[in-house]
């Protein structure tokens, strides 16, 4: 398992996977570190859908999708062969930002374990558009939550080079 801050590092958004599965193992430890990301007030409301990327719904998603972008000669989660869907409690007005704490815990977590994942936020419009209700009841989303986040995580089929950053452009120390 690699350091965390050397996890953070090499970690970069990976747009091809292999066709190896996930292990049970490799599968529950990135369960277990999302459930252990930090919630506002420990409310931990966050919900994890786990679909395998052959799951029908998730082409069903990716028609929606084509609908309003051209498609780019892959599904929206780049043939991944998991894809964790999080939603969260649409009355709770920090589940947006616990999600997304839960999507960043799962990309590290899967970095550690050697695999590569991709932070999805592109199916926002179709998660929560007309057909909200019955992607909501496909994906057994709990009532009242909404759709949040997706982050997909598969063998990574190529390496990318992290992207570079500006300390002295994005940061001001006061």
């Amino acid at each position: 398992m690699k350091d965390v801050l050397k996890a953070i590092a090499d970690r970069s958004s990976t747009r091809s996977y292999t066709g190896e599965a996930l292990s049970e193992e490799e599968l529950e430890i990135l369960i277990n570190a999302g459930l252990q990301a930090p919630t506002a007030a420990n409310k931990q409301e966050i919900h994890f859908t786990v679909l395998k990327g052959d799951n029908p719904i998730l082409s069903e998603i990716q028609e929606e999708l084509v609908k309003e972008r051209k498609p780019n000669g892959h599904n929206f989660y780049y043939e991944a062969p998991v894809v964790f869907i999080l939603s969260g409690d649409s009355g709770f007005h920090w589940s947006g930002v616990d999600a997304g704490i839960a999507a960043q815990t799962l990309a590290l977590a899967a970095e550690g374990l050697g695999l590569g994942s991709l932070i999805i936020g592109c199916i926002r419009n179709v998660m929560t558009g007309e057909k909200m209700a019955y992607f909501n009841n496909a994906l057994q989303i709990p009532e009242g939550y909404v759709y949040e986040i997706a982050v997909a995580v598969g063998h990574k089929a190529a390496e990318k080079i992290p992207h570079s950053y500006s300390a002295v452009k994005n940061v001001t120390c006061l």
